[in-house]
């Protein structure tokens, strides 16, 4: 069964995929705020969605009910969504499919994402994600990309992930792009786990840069440049009110310092990084 909803074809020049999903692989929604950033200052114009209703449990992903005019009451139904729009500088066009991570019939998902792929003649896929990790606000983020195939790695300096567990739908992708002959890539971003509810443009904004770096191409990003200095000084401000995580802070900034070899990130349970802090903090006060 074909769940894509095609409204266009479009017929584009050596297509690039940019992926991001909300959920799991979305800490503080630095990666799909990053996708979702892009396609906006690219000016991507929808051209299909991936139909909702076998891939979500809506009790889980909840529908929006919208007010429009104050009057009329519509229901947004969670969607997969994809655009795509000319790649500034370069001579390919970009594909930039947006969604939240589904809950059910991830192989099933995968057929469509990777049919669409092979569809448009993508010839590289790149997709964001963001996870939590022990690195201090105040400092650059770290951004690592991955990738299999050998000669993606090569030309684009990437590294090999040696992660090993539980995954998300971006590991599942990469797998069925590789049995497609579709070469794909993962940039991650490392978001503060003291901070983890927040918001993070300053992720955000560390995820458009390298990727537009990796595609050899621009993004106006003013906007989220602000939203970066916000966010650093509404940060401090809530950690400068507690002397103990001021300590933890420093630690970490220390930590970050020192690391000059910047090595690959992995992925980290909240629950392990929430516990950890918590033991940090009771060791200062000597509980």
């Amino acid at each position: 069964m074909d769940y894509v909803r095609w409204q266009d074809r479009p017929q584009l020049r050596r297509p690039v995929l940019i992926a991001a999903f909300e959920g799991w692989n979305d800490a503080a929604d630095a990666a799909s705020t990053a996708a979702r950033y892009m396609r906006d200052r690219w000016g991507a114009r929808p051209f299909a969605v991936i139909d909702h209703e076998d891939f979500y449990d809506y009790t889980a992903t909840r529908p929006q009910v919208r007010l429009f005019s104050g009057i009329t009451r519509q229901i947004e139904w969670p969607q997969t969504e994809l655009s795509w729009a000319e790649l500034p500088g370069t001579p390919h066009d970009v594909v930039v499919l947006l969604g939240h991570e589904p809950q059910l019939k991830w192989r099933t998902f995968t057929e469509q994402v990777v049919g669409v792929a092979t569809d448009l003649h993508v010839e590289m896929v790149v997709i964001l994600g963001a996870l939590l990790a022990d690195v201090p606000h105040t400092r650059p983020v770290r951004v690592t990309g991955t990738a299999a195939d050998a000669e993606l790695v090569r030309r684009l300096n990437l590294g090999r992930s040696t992660y090993e567990g539980p995954t998300g739908i971006v590991g599942v992708l990469h797998e069925a792009f590789s049995k497609a002959h579709v070469p794909s890539a993962s940039l991650w971003a490392a978001v503060p786990h003291y901070v983890a509810s927040t918001p993070s443009p300053k992720a955000s904004l560390a995820l458009v840069e390298r990727a537009a770096s990796l595609l050899s191409t621009t993004v106006d990003t003013d906007d989220l440049e602000v939203a970066v200095a916000d966010y650093e000084r509404q940060v401090s401000e809530v950690v400068a009110a507690d002397d103990d995580v001021v300590a933890y802070v420093r630690r970490l900034e220390a930590n970050a310092d020192d690391d000059d070899d910047e090595p690959g990130l992995e992925m980290v349970s909240g629950d392990s990084l929430a516990a950890e802090l918590e033991r940090y903090l009771r060791e200062q006060r000597g509980d």
